[in-house]
């Protein structure tokens, strides 16, 4: 039987403790995440500069693009942490695991690392696999001693193994037992149906140890909403491998996310888990993968989501100005992340003071431009406006009150849009805006994909001659809300736009009964954030 040689990484690993990734396989299975082989290379790329251990890549053998990631990943992947490793299951029954295919084609990734998954739940051997339960163990002895032979360190799954331990305890344990004893370094004790929670992890895993002697690992679905907490009881009751994914990835509601897992371990276990520097780019990792797999990174995930560290009440962002510390667990630099003050109708001056001080711009203490600040602020927001997520809007209204006149590039004279509905059913857009910029008068119109396209594009036409800048602008998401108050369509709409000029990125906000008025407003806003940002000087 031909095998391929097993790579190993180029940094020498703490083999004390383990921290396994399993993003490419038991994460890709989310529901709306459908990963290329490119996708898994750049992901796994990012896993091991992050520096997890451990990165499952994917069942070869099962499928045409497992087996090309393995082949591709030995040839253009230096791993500097992690150690690759293939996914598969224990023989057939009946047979023996040197004549199983699917057992060579594990060998054959080149993979140092084989993880196998095996059932440890009596129900499931007898009804899944449809053997006997002493056969059940021979096929994991088996192909456990037969991998170890052929140099493969091997870990083991124990699939459904707490639901089986509850039906049958002596069986389950067993099973880890069997796979131990024929040479599995770790076997991983698997909520696989997510139902348990973190004291029962912690009594069984704390029993399965004094009672089998064997290496633990944890793998905690999320079905409870437990899972980073049941990954955590798991390792006070003694296990030294945790299994994860990035942002919680996996089936159903997902699995223990690696993110707060591993902070946890780090920050408040004192447990060194990764490279030195490493935790610092946790933020970071967390938004590249999620950019890979094509989700929108959550805003609300611990550690590392933008709203990790974001402040709104007042009485808040009071105690934060004489110490950070008081309101938040740790410096969010630690994770590579930042803290920022959010400004709504829940400000006070604290609010204001620690926001402006965040975006650049000095208050110097003035009690009533603050104060001046907190009551505009709040009024705006009553009809409607919001700066929590318009964080350039809230800075060009800061400027206003601190220079004593707002920002102008340009003054409009009027601008309209016209939608023309066709015979045939499609829609011409039309924009004309007329516009004041640097004392001259200019008339221009534009076609678009939509009203605001047109007179974004209108805008575009009217003023590039005079701020060639806004080339680079280009306009990334837009958002509308219809906002209580009147009815159906006399209700009053909120827009938010976020603008990019290919190196930094802002949202603006515009509030009308009109939703093109509102844009218009979100669009002005845009354009001049960008050109101040730019160094361009105001000049109508």
């Amino acid at each position: 039987m031909t095998t391929t040689e097993a790579t190993e990484p180029t940094a020498a690993l703490d083999d004390s403790f383990h921290v396994f990734d399993t993003t490419l396989r038991d994460g890709a299975q989310r529901e709306g995440i459908n990963l290329t082989v490119a996708d898994k290379l750049t992901i796994a790329r990012h896993l091991d500069d992050f520096g997890v251990g451990f990165i499952e890549g994917g069942w070869p053998g099962a499928n045409p693009r497992d087996t090309e990631f393995f082949a591709r990943a030995r040839a253009e992947i230096d791993f500097k942490n992690a150690q690759l490793v293939a996914f598969g299951a224990t023989r057939r029954a009946g047979g023996s695991a040197a004549a199983d295919p699917q057992v060579r084609a594990l060998l054959e990734s080149g993979a140092p690392v084989i993880t196998l998954v095996a059932k440890s739940h009596d129900r499931h051997v007898e009804l899944a696999l449809r053997t006997t339960l002493e056969e059940n163990l021979e096929m994991v002895r088996d192909t456990v001693s037969h991998l170890v032979a052929q140099g493969r360190r091997v870990f083991v799954d124990c699939e459904h193994f707490f639901d089986g331990y509850r039906a049958n305890p002596e069986y389950a344990k067993s099973v880890v037992r069997t796979a131990h004893e024929a040479g599995a370094d770790v076997v991983i004790l698997c909520d696989t149906n997510g139902g348990m929670l973190p004291a029962q992890v912690t009594a069984v895993v704390a029993t399965v140890i004094a009672d089998t002697g064997a290496r633990l690992g944890i793998h905690a679905q999320d079905d409870t909403g437990c899972a980073v907490a049941n990954t955590l009881a798991a390792v006070d009751a003694g296990a030294t491998h945790v299994q994860c994914t990035a942002n919680g990835y996996g089936e159903r509601v997902g699995n223990a996310n690696l993110f707060p897992v591993v902070a946890a371990l780090e920050i408040k276990y004192g447990r060194k888990v990764l490279p030195e520097g490493a935790l610092a780019e946790m933020t970071r990792i967390s938004h590249a993968i999620a950019e890979v797999v094509n989700l929108t990174p959550s805003t609300h995930q611990p550690y590392v989501g933008v709203s990790a560290f974001a402040h709104k009440a007042g009485l808040h962002a009071s105690a934060i100005k004489v110490d950070p510390d008081l309101y938040q667990h740790i410096d969010p630099e630690r994770v590579g992340n930042t803290m920022r003050m959010l400004v709504s109708d829940m400000a006070g001056r604290a609010s204001i003071e620690l926001k402006g001080k965040e975006l650049g711009v000095d208050l110097g203490g003035d009690r009533a431009l603050i104060s001046r600040v907190v009551e505009r602020v709040k009024e705006r927001e009553l009809r409607g406006y919001t700066y929590e997520a318009a964080d350039a809007s809230f800075e060009l209204l800061l400027r206003a009150e601190v220079e004593g006149r707002a920002r102008k590039y340009f003054r409009t004279e009027s601008w309209r849009a016209i939608v023309e509905d066709r015979p045939d059913g499609t829609h011409a857009n039309e924009a004309t805006v007329k516009l004041w910029a640097k004392g001259e008068r200019i008339v221009a119109t534009a076609e678009g994909n939509g009203p605001v396209n047109a007179l974004d594009r209108a805008l575009r036409v009217a003023l590039e001659r005079f701020y060639p800048q806004l080339a680079k602008f280009e306009l990334i998401d837009y958002k509308v809300r219809i906002l209580e108050g009147k009815h159906g369509t006399e209700s009053t709409t909120r827009v938010l736009i976020s603008t990019t000029d290919g190196t930094r990125e802002w949202s603006t906000v515009g509030v009308a009964e009109n939703v093109i008025a509102a844009s218009w407003q979100a669009l002005e806003d845009a354009f001049t954030f960008g050109l101040l940002h730019a160094g361009v000087e105001p000049a109508e």
